[in-house]
């Protein structure tokens, strides 16, 4: 069967079993989630981290302290999503395809939302998604913008980028502005020195993509920024999705769409 016509269920069943590669374009028509779990120690300055950087961070469903299901995610969050990456005082410390020992019980996991959601949306109004067309990873970008701080919690923006079009730019801002719950619109459109990128052919994760005569570079938000804080940061200990290698959940990208 076709990534893209499985269900949630059918997904994380496969990755369940031993499956491990990006999920962008897998079970069209259903939510990519990023997974951050943190101690419970930490989670109000996160929920603060996430309100002040709603953009970046948009939080859609959180759990209970030592919980590996939330109410979108009926599944196990220790093994259900592909790729999983620990922290320890600040630094990525193991790449994992499942966490189940990992796992605390005063761990709380956030699910935040992702650019995934609205690209079957691009495509349907004739934006290109460059890295599904290559079958790879979205390339994501640290950048010299600095999120709101909460408490102990700050770092730099992440961003996601997308090569489109330049006569296609203003449709795919209006597209992605219509689901702010899932970063809505660009953060930026053109040269990527003013966000303090150097070099689009060197992401800081997933893959790098082509980018075209007569196409400009689309900056979006990117879920991966809570990482980036932890990181920044020197959190003690946090769970994450390794980039690109999302959870999803039991709800539909439509769900998301404001008109």
């Amino acid at each position: 069967m076709d990534v893209a016509d499985l269900t949630p269920a059918q997904a994380r069943k496969r990755f369940r079993g031993g499956e491990r590669r990006p999920t962008a374009g897998w079970c069209r028509g259903w939510t990519q989630a990023n997974l951050i779990a943190v101690p419970k120690a930490l989670a109000y300055e996160l929920l603060l981290f996430a309100h002040r950087n709603a953009q970046a961070c948009p939080l859609l469903d959180v759990g209970e302290a030592g919980a590996y299901r939330t109410r979108l995610f009926p599944g196990d969050l220790r093994t259900d999503l592909p790729g999983y990456r620990v922290y320890r005082d600040g630094r990525p410390v193991a790449d994992r395809s499942e966490v189940v020992e990992e796992w605390r019980e005063d761990l709380v996991p956030f699910l935040i939302g992702c650019s995934f959601t609205f690209e079957q949306a691009l495509l349907a109004e004739g934006v290109p998604v460059r890295h599904l067309e290559q079958g790879s990873n979205v390339p994501m970008y640290v950048t010299g913008v600095p999120c709101e701080p909460s408490g102990p919690l700050s770092g730099p923006l992440v961003v996601s980028m997308r090569p489109v079009p330049e006569p296609l730019v203003a449709t795919a801002v209006e597209v992605s502005g219509r689901y702010p719950m899932v970063h809505g619109a660009p953060v930026h459109v053109g040269d990527p020195a003013e966000l303090g990128i150097g070099d689009l052919a060197r992401p800081d994760f997933g893959d790098a993509v082509e980018v075209r005569a007569g196409e400009v570079p689309v900056f979006w938000a990117c879920g991966v920024t809570p990482q980036a804080a932890i990181m920044a940061s020197g959190v003690d200990f946090a769970i994450g999705h390794l980039p690109g290698h999302m959870a999803i959940i039991d709800a539909r990208d439509d769900d998301y769409r404001v008109t």
